[in-house]
């Protein structure tokens, strides 16, 4: 749990500022649990330049609770959490500084989100709050009031969690939570998860991720693990401290992270991936008469396929439904081995392809539109799916016909603009494992959304 803070001050000498503003937001990684939002009477004069900047004024305050009135909602809003701010230290300092006033310790583990963002999102311009969240499409309201800013720093640092693809912020978090918490009841560990599609991590409790998984119902698969008698169920059984999640939205960003993250964070109870989990390919030659065919067989090594399939089933189910999709003739896509016409020539449902008698420029324009559709060699294109709200979207990053990663957005101009694009996605590898998800998905999934960015 972590509490999301942003605190004005008088200004002045070092340790004698006072609190004009603070707001706290208590955040589960996933939405706001409990926020509180004030003013604060600091019982001192306000710097002139503080007041131009946040155009909070004496007579503003003159009401406003004094700190030893809201120090009791403070201490118990960030109870067992992880002090959250933009330059923490400084509002840290500030808080410890007020506690200490009234006599009182105050010790909470903090996370900086500047630090967090040099880490996952270099080579930015500027790490300042304002800079930052216009370099990345995050909308700000009130800038330098407590609240605005906070805010600000909540969706920033759900997009920094996103982007930990090691995960070292949960697992820190996961390993103080534990150490002030007594073993895990299972079905309580349950009731905390939601029925979305997303990426599952299993934790021990020193905060390591033990498994990885991805489900279209993350309680629902939590539940078989925690139930099923297999071995490695039991393992897990034993073992589990906590589990968290990411939701997606989007099953295509599930498949995406949960390859990822297993090859980054190699869990122990996850079998090594099976590379080649696809065993067949689309492949594309030109014959003596000048025709494309089209031929679904074994990955060849060292031959790049236009698309890959699980297995030869799914290959020529897909080959069969171009075949009727673009008038395709069964002999020259592999289907049928004859030395004549194919069937579909004799029911009139094939041009005469397969004995020279359509024209093979005007063939070759359909069979070529099967591989334009079904590979991104060469393309800069995005991708979008749903996200994890209703008012949110997934996208998917593909440049120079290579995978770049994921991310997600909730405002058009976010993807319409190019620099932004490229800070809101997650950095992924690119390797056969991708390639294989993203292209048997779009083959699968026709309310995908393709925008060629080419044009």
């Amino acid at each position: 749990m972590y509490a999301i803070l942003d605190i004005e001050t008088t200004g002045g000498k070092y340790n004698e500022e006072g609190i004009t503003e603070i707001a706290i937001y208590r955040f589960d990684g996933h939405k706001v649990t409990d926020q509180f939002i004030s003013l604060v009477n600091p019982e001192r004069e306000i710097q002139p330049f503080v007041v131009n900047l946040t155009g909070i004024n004496s007579n503003m305050l003159r009401n406003a609770p004094k700190f030893y009135e809201v120090a009791k909602r403070i201490v118990e809003i960030t109870e067992n959490c992880i002090l959250v701010a933009h330059n923490a230290e400084f509002d840290y300092r500030i808080l410890k500084t007020e506690f200490k006033r009234l006599g009182f310790p105050f010790k909470r583990k903090t996370l900086c989100t500047v630090e967090l963002s040099q880490r996952l999102i270099p080579d930015m311009e500027s790490y300042s709050l304002g800079k930052l969240t216009r370099a990345l499409g995050i909308p700000v309201s009130d800038r330098h009031r407590a609240n605005g800013d906070a805010m600000a720093t909540v969706k920033l640092f759900k997009m920094l969690l996103s982007k930990d693809t090691d995960k070292t912020i949960i697992k820190d978090a996961i390993k103080i939570e534990k150490q002030s918490k007594l073993a895990p009841n299972l079905k309580d560990i349950i009731e905390e998860l939601p029925s979305d599609i997303g990426v599952y991590y299993i934790h021990d409790a020193n905060g390591n991720i033990i498994y990885i998984g991805k489900s279209n119902n993350i309680r629902k698969r939590i539940t078989q693990h925690f139930t099923n008698k297999n071995s490695k169920s039991k393992k897990i059984q034993v073992q589990v401290a906590a589990v968290t999640y990411e939701k997606t939205g989007s099953e295509l960003v599930a498949l995406l992270k949960e390859s990822e993250e297993i090859k980054t964070n190699k869990p122990i109870l996850n079998r090594a991936l099976k590379h080649n989990q696809f065993s067949q390919g689309l492949y594309s030659f030109i014959d003596d008469n000048g025709y494309v065919n089209l031929r679904i067989s074994q990955l060849k090594k060292g031959v790049k396929p236009i698309t890959t399939f699980t297995n030869r089933k799914s290959g020529i189910s897909f080959m069969n439904r171009m075949v009727e999709t673009y008038e395709l003739c069964n002999k020259l896509c592999g289907l049928e081995k004859t030395e004549s016409s194919c069937f579909n020539h004799g029911i009139e449902d094939c041009f005469g392809a397969c004995i020279n008698k359509e024209d093979p420029e005007t063939y070759n324009k359909r069979a070529r539109v099967v591989i334009e559709k079904n590979s991104y060699d060469n393309k800069d294109m995005i991708l979008i799916d749903r996200g994890r709200d209703i008012d949110e979207k997934s996208v998917i990053l593909i440049k120079d016909g290579t995978f770049r990663g994921i991310g997600f957005f909730d405002l058009n101009y976010q993807i319409n603009n190019q620099d932004i694009l490229e800070s809101l996605i997650t950095p992924m590898q690119n390797n056969r494992d991708t390639q294989h998800i993203i292209q048997s998905y779009m083959r699968k999934n026709k309310r995908l959304k393709i925008v060629d960015l080419g044009n």
